[in-house]
């Protein structure tokens, strides 16, 4: 496997994805401060959130006398796949990203405060013919290269080139829920809003951003109530609704799916008529009225 050839898109370091697994690539040369401090590099480790930041555990091999590499399978991760890493050399040295890096993010410590470094970060968006979201553009066949770019990947314009379709250009992209805005790139040239999306948002431009809202199916259960009669689920995401969401009795629960997008959503349960807190969910918190709600986090 020649590592060379997987390029780093414009100044996004660290990583690469492809297919289904993960490359981490570490690069003596865009660390000056491990070519200034460090005589001779013997062991280079991936450290971040997925290992709780472990200085020795994830080693990666030696390819050249520059680049050192890891591969793991995406499947080792969790699905939301959003994470915060760093490379660690001998099990001493932290090699510091620059501000050059596109992928870079804010270092702080457990309660917030910033640490004067950077860490370098895994996007939450990518690739796959296994994703949740198929991106569609019909027409433009007489186009040499199509991309997708949009706020998934801070507009990269490289990362997302499309395929070649029947009907037109398609990419399908894991994403974690959420919102998005996105556009379609036309042989490097010309960017256009999704002509079958009518959602859209006006951009600094003068023109406008196609939207996207990415949600996620959450399965909120109700048990102990069998002899209710009607339970009904009001939230934040019905605008507190004490009749739209009727729960259906399954094996002494009450069941009711719905699709939210991704942050933060405050519910309960309507039991004939007695508004109760979810008793299987210890994270509650007041609203602005004072009342306690349950609260479920999508991401």
């Amino acid at each position: 496997m020649t590592f060379n050839l997987l390029g780093q898109n414009n100044n996004k370091k660290g990583y690469e994805i492809k297919g289904e697994d993960v490359y981490f690539i570490f690069n003596i040369n865009d660390y000056p401060n491990i070519k200034a401090d460090v005589d001779a590099v013997n062991d280079v480790f991936v450290s971040g959130e997925f290992n709780d930041w472990a200085k020795n555990q994830w080693k990666m091999t030696k390819s050249n006398d520059s680049i050192f590499t890891l591969k793991k399978e995406l499947s080792v991760f969790t699905s939301d796949f959003d994470w915060e890493f760093k490379f660690i050399v001998n099990s001493k040295y932290w090699a510091e990203p620059s501000e050059e890096f596109e992928n870079i993010v804010d270092a702080v410590d457990y309660k917030g405060h910033r640490l004067m470094v950077y860490n370098l970060k895994l996007y939450s968006a990518f690739a796959t013919d296994h994703g949740n979201v198929t991106f569609r553009l019909k027409g433009y066949k007489t186009a040499k290269k199509v991309v997708l770019s949009g706020t998934f990947n801070r507009w990269d314009e490289t990362g997302f080139i499309m395929e070649s379709t029947d009907e037109g250009w398609e990419v399908t992209l894991q994403l974690k829920p959420d919102i998005y805005q996105y556009k379609f790139v036309i042989d490097n040239d010309i960017w256009i809003e999704d002509p079958q999306n009518p959602s859209k948002v006006e951009n600094e431009f003068g023109g406008y951003n196609s939207i996207i809202d990415v949600q996620k199916n959450v399965e909120f259960k109700l048990c102990d109530f069998p002899e209710a009669e009607v339970v009904i689920l009001s939230g934040s995401f019905n605008n507190w609704s004490e009749n739209e969401l009727q729960m259906t009795k399954i094996n002494n629960c009450w069941i009711y799916n719905k699709k939210l997008s991704g942050g933060k959503h405050q519910y309960k349960f309507i039991v004939d008529g007695k508004w109760i807190t979810d008793p299987e969910n210890s994270v509650k918190e007041y609203d602005y009225e004072g009342n306690i709600n349950s609260v479920c986090m999508v991401k």
